[in-house]
């Protein structure tokens, strides 16, 4: 159901407004929504990453004051209601400033009070000095249910006291009201979960931390993910931002989707998820606004036909033999033939014209009665003999083949450019040699940040040592032997490219061509 409206798999990562996205997602079909939207504190440290559509996102909230603000979210929190599973729950994330509002004008009123669980507290340390009140040292995550009844929940466990040196390593299952346990062991000093969280907040030295200034710790949204989804439920973060929940979604085996106005958003959590991936790591696809031709022209060519398939708004086949060379059709039927290709030549339209009459020779007949297409070729280009044999078709058998290229369905922008200089610097302390990288992008649109893998494994893929790094300036100390290094650069529409560095060390250090 809801593959069929995401594409070829669930897991995906979408720019855009949520609301807009949210729009096209079929009723009761998300598992779990956790959101963090953007405080009603009307501060500029918000703007995060600075792209046009966080800029106008952030312009557009605080346009007319807290009324403004809650019919903002207002509105996208409808949206999610109806997309939840009647089994499904929401926790809302917020703080101080709007709580009252949110809780009372917005999710009571849609989601009703009866269906309100718990006020979470998220409670953690910040070492500030309050001056005329007690420091504001907590969160509060609203979690409501779609069903007073229904709704899906694993009672997590924690110990009885801080002291307790018995770590929590079961969970109750609660369903439809009535609890089940199994204590194998009655040595154990836990209790049922509480609705105050000591989590800490992820500081400078965190292992967790890719630099995002709001950055959640993964301990938090584990237990959301743990307590109300099970393994394969579909998780929805709809204000992805820094990407926590969608790699921890990952990391426990649910299906998942996330939405960010920011590009910048969307490809950290790429990076995040590609540094956690291994072998048992579920396939995912990125939406953007713009895509760079190589990427989209070398691909694996059954997930390209499937994707532009759909961004043509056809439905593509699911088979991959015996298909006449037919990769998908429209909603009325009419086939779509894709080729991942450039100049495609006239032989193409003599046995696509053969295939599509014996696909239905019913709707053949019918579509030129009709004087419509009797099929669609997606292709990157199409030579002369292609373009003058679909002409003569058309004045002198009334066969109308229908031409499309990639660029007419979807923006095809540049990918930026990436070059890297290196400079020698002393040993360090342990004899090994401290190298400076400098990485120099291009693009048209402007570049945003660079990513480093600094034990790059071809076979392995891209898993980045440092997220972002907004300089592009790096210094590693690296040891006699030969290193592969990998730099990625990404611009502002999201479209990115590496450049892969073969360094040896041998008392100095020598570049690999």
């Amino acid at each position: 159901m809801l593959q069929k409206d995401l594409g070829f798999t669930v897991n995906k990562l979408i720019l855009g407004d949520n609301l807009e996205i949210l729009k096209t997602l079929e009723a009761d079909s998300v598992d779990l929504i956790y959101l963090d939207p953007p405080f009603f504190s009307n501060r500029n440290y918000e703007v995060i990453w600075g792209d046009a559509g966080e800029v106008r996102s952030f312009q557009d909230r605080w346009s007319g004051g807290v009324d403004h603000y809650i019919a903002w979210l207002k509105e996208r929190v409808t949206e999610m209601h109806r997309i939840l599973k009647p089994t499904g729950s929401m926790f809302l994330h917020c703080d101080w400033h709007a709580d009252a509002y949110i809780r009372v004008d917005i999710l009571d009123r849609i989601f009703g009070a009866n269906n309100f669980k718990n006020e979470i507290i998220w409670s953690y340390q910040r070492w500030t000095a309050g001056k005329s009140a007690f420091q504001k040292t907590h969160d509060s995550i609203f979690f409501y249910s779609k069903s007073k009844k229904e709704n899906k929940f694993n009672m997590l466990m924690e110990e009885y006291s801080e002291n307790s040196q018995h770590k929590a390593k079961r969970f109750t299952k609660i369903v439809e009201g009535k609890i089940v346990q199994n204590y194998t062991d009655d040595t154990i000093r836990e209790k049922s979960m509480r609705d105050v969280w000591n989590i800490s907040i992820l500081n400078s030295q965190s292992k967790e931390r890719i630099g995002y200034p709001t950055q959640k710790p993964e301990a938090l949204l584990e237990r959301i993910i743990k307590c109300a989804s099970n393994e394969g439920d579909i998780v929805l973060d709809p204000f992805m931002g820094g990407g926590t929940t969608i790699a921890v979604a990952d990391k426990l085996k649910r299906q998942w989707l996330g939405i960010d106005q920011s590009a910048m958003a969307v490809k950290v959590t790429e990076l995040r998820l590609q540094k956690q991936a291994d072998l048992f790591s579920a396939p995912y696809t990125v939406q953007l606004h713009k895509y760079d031709y190589d990427t989209l022209r070398y691909k694996d060519a059954f997930q390209f036909e499937s994707w532009i398939v759909q961004q043509f708004g056809g439905t593509p086949n699911a088979k991959q033999r015996g298909d006449m060379g037919l990769d998908g059709k429209t909603g009325d039927g009419t086939p779509i033939q894709v080729k991942r290709s450039d100049n495609i030549g006239r032989n193409v339209i003599d046995n696509f014209k053969s295939a599509v009459e014996r696909f239905d020779k019913n709707l053949f007949e019918k579509n030129i009665a009709a004087k419509k297409p009797v099929g669609y070729i997606i292709a990157f280009s199409f030579g002369k003999g292609a373009i003058e044999e679909v002409a003569r078709l058309k004045n002198k058998e009334d066969r109308i083949i229908r031409l499309v290229t990639v660029e007419d369905i979807i923006p095809i922008a540049t990918k930026p450019v990436i070059g890297v200089h290196i400079n020698e610097l002393e040993r360090d302390e342990k004899g090994s040699r401290k190298i400076e990288l400098i990485a120099a992008g291009q693009s048209a649109a402007g570049i945003e940040f660079y990513s480093w893998d600094f034990k790059y494994d071809s076979e392995k893929g891209f898993k980045p040592s440092i997220i972002i790094d907004k300089d592009g300036r790096q210094i590693v100390s690296l040891k006699t032997g030969t290193h592969t290094i990998a730099v990625k650069v990404v611009d502002n529409d999201g479209l990115e490219n590496v450049e892969i560095i073969k360094l040896k060390i041998n008392g100095v250090v020598e570049q690999i061509t």
